[in-house]
């Protein structure tokens, strides 16, 4: 959930750095620093805070070094202070290593070295990296194979997950680079290269990248990469060109990331159906090709995720059982491992993530395969963790999203998972042709429709700035207006500090209507003909109760005392989420901005959650 940035060239390193920094920001902000090799030994330069206070900081223009690291915190151990940011170095000053992760057994280690001698500035459990390294270092010869069975030696004895990267005064021509369970790519330049923790950090400077896997080593140089598995053996591995377009990553002249990346929906829709899906014919997904056969045989489907992504799951449960007739459960991944959930080869488990770091879906999709269950993975990055561990990848085509409150991603993901359905079902041939045709009709409408929902936002807009002052919400809906419910109550939460709570409709009466009150909001999703008596009938009784409700819907229906009514486009409930959050996104994005606060890097939250 921290930002690493790594560079060796020609070029000073530290505006490199810094800008890096600034792009990836997004995964953590609590503090942030930079080392460089200067003539007189590694100096590093860091603070709590924002990426831009390192500009402040005295001598930063000074540092003319071509090699360095760099990272952006977000706090595990430690509070956010000057000593707990990154780089970290060893009593010697000899190593200074930026680090993703958490070492779990990072206290023995730690008192093992203490009873060396080694003193520690800090309460991370980073610090011990650099010292550990100079513990196995100082016993080598001082040249890059000793400094490399230092590295390997150290990582063998670290237990959780890291990415690090790692200069050495000694070695001021090479860095060294690993990882096990958190990301880290390495970009080609000319006589240069380029070390990050997520690709969209240089896109500017490259689109060729080496992807590395868990437990291996990358030694670089200005116009070299080796790369090893933990014990030093020699790894050959592909470069890759990345065509993600860099204007992406910008705001593009929006105010935030987070509302560009809503306004960039219908593209992002439409580039996920992409040619999965054309007029009048099946849903093409050539990459996974599963037999009719097999798809027959399974007797439980799992959609696995945290946060938005589980809530896209949910979203998505209706459509994949009720095409594919087959048991759908989602499960939140950070559970899912630890109840022994029953998996065998006739189960398929389904793996959501924005990112594909994400730790906890990455340790569920493990388990999976160890019981033979064959899995896929869902995900908007390539060649992230999660692709290369699954049986089967099937991207989303959102582009880079850079606000740490997801947006386009869990919509794209709903679609993916949509077409999936359909794909299954046109295998299967269980279901009805027609419907599947209408269907697949609805979903090539959905770009447009979304666009229309963003051509007037005034409605939303306006109800955001009459309640941005409340203190609680709630949020109700039934079948997939609840899962919307969900999502819509996390946004709120996550970006303007509101404690909201999303509530099944019918649920109402059974304990959650004690807490309606004179002047308390409620926002009711109203989009399938089947539930709309029912869910209107619910918002009656908070009404009657002094509630001020704000309607979402498809539908119509009549104004009973609504404080305001949001009418979107019509469409099948079964995709209806796809369209009916795009206002509850603004909603909340909207209410963020009235109470003045960073849309895009809320308190406590970073976008990639690489630990568990």
């Amino acid at each position: 959930m921290c930002g690493i940035v790594g560079y060796i060239g020609l070029k000073k390193a530290s505006p490199i750095l810094i800008d890096g920094l600034l792009k990836l920001e997004y995964r953590g902000y609590d503090s942030a620093g930079i080392a460089t090799i200067e003539k007189n030994g590694i100096k590093t330069m860091k603070d709590k805070g924002r990426v831009r206070n390192l500009y402040d900081l005295d001598g930063i223009n000074d540092l003319e070094g071509t090699i360095g690291i760099a990272h952006t915190r977000w706090a595990t151990h430690g509070k956010p202070s000057k000593e707990n940011s990154h780089p970290h170095m060893d009593g010697t000053k000899t190593f200074a290593v930026v680090h993703n992760g958490i070492i779990e057994n990072y206290q023995e280690l730690r008192e093992s070295l203490e009873e060396k001698g080694y003193k520690f500035l800090s309460a991370t459990d980073t610090e011990v990296i650099p010292n550990l390294i100079y513990d196995y270092y100082k016993n080598e010869e001082k040249n890059e194979t000793g400094l490399l069975k230092a590295v390997s030696s150290t990582i063998k004895d670290l237990k959780g997950s890291y990415a690090i990267s790692i200069i050495c005064k000694d070695l001021p021509d090479i860095m060294i680079v690993a990882r096990k369970d958190s990301p880290l790519v390495v970009g080609k330049g000319i006589n240069e290269y380029y070390v990050s923790s997520d690709i969209p950090a240089m896109l500017s400077y490259t689109k060729q990248f080496y992807l590395l896997n868990d437990g291996e080593i990358a030694k670089l140089s200005r116009n070299n990469v080796s790369f090893y598995n933990i014990n030093l053996e020699d790894v050959s591995k592909d470069l890759k060109d990345i065509d993600w377009d860099v204007s992406s990553c910008e705001k593009d002249g929006y105010e935030d990331y987070m509302l560009k990346e809503i306004f960039e929906q219908p593209t992002a829709i439409r580039e996920t159906i992409g040619s999965r899906l054309k007029n009048n014919e099946k849903v093409n997904f050539d990459e996974i090709n599963f037999s009719k056969e097999y798809l027959k045989s399974l007797n439980h489907i799992y959609l696995v995720a945290c946060g938005t992504a589980m809530h896209a799951g949910l979203a998505v449960k209706p459509i994949l059982e009720k095409l594919c007739h087959t048991n759908v459960t989602v499960d939140i991944a950070s559970e899912f491992r630890y109840r022994d959930p029953l998996l065998d080869e006739h189960t398929l488990c389904i793996y959501i993530s924005q990112s594909g770091e994400t730790a906890d879906t990455i340790a569920a999709l493990k388990l999976a395969k160890s019981k033979n269950a064959k899995t896929i993975a869902i995900s908007n990055v390539i060649g992230s963790s999660i692709t290369r561990e699954a049986d089967y990848t099937i991207y989303t085509h959102a582009g880079p999203e850079i606000a740490v409150a997801s947006t386009k991603a869990y919509t794209c993901q709903i679609i993916l998972l949509s077409l999936l359905s359909i794909y299954f079902a046109e295998i299967l041939e269980i279901e009805d042709t027609k419907f599947l045709n209408s269907l697949k009709e609805e979903i090539l409408l959905l770009p447009k429709k979304a666009l229309n929902i963003l051509n007037d936002t005034s409605k939303i807009k306006n109800f955001a700035h009459k309640i941005y002052k409340e203190h609680d919400m709630f949020f109700i809906g039934r079948g997939s207006d609840y899962s919307v419910s969900m999502e819509a109550s996390l946004k709120l939460k996550e970006i303007s500090y509101i404690h909201s709570e999303a509530y099944a409709a019918g649920e109402l009466k059974h304990g959650p209507i004690a807490l309606i009150e004179n002047g308390i909001t409620v926002i009711g999703i109203l989009t399938d003909p089947n539930l709309v008596e029912k869910t209107v009938s619910n918002l009656q009784e908070v009404i009657t109760r002094g509630a001020k409700v704000l309607v979402i819907t498809n539908q119509e229906i009549e104004s009973k005392n609504y404080e305001e009514i949001i009418n979107i486009p019509s469409a099948n409930p079964l995709i209806s989420p796809v369209l009916s959050i795009i206002p509850l996104q603004l909603f909340s994005y909207y209410i963020s901005k009235e109470k003045g606060l960073d849309v895009d890097k809320p308190r406590n939250l970073a976008k990639s959650v690489t630990v568990e």
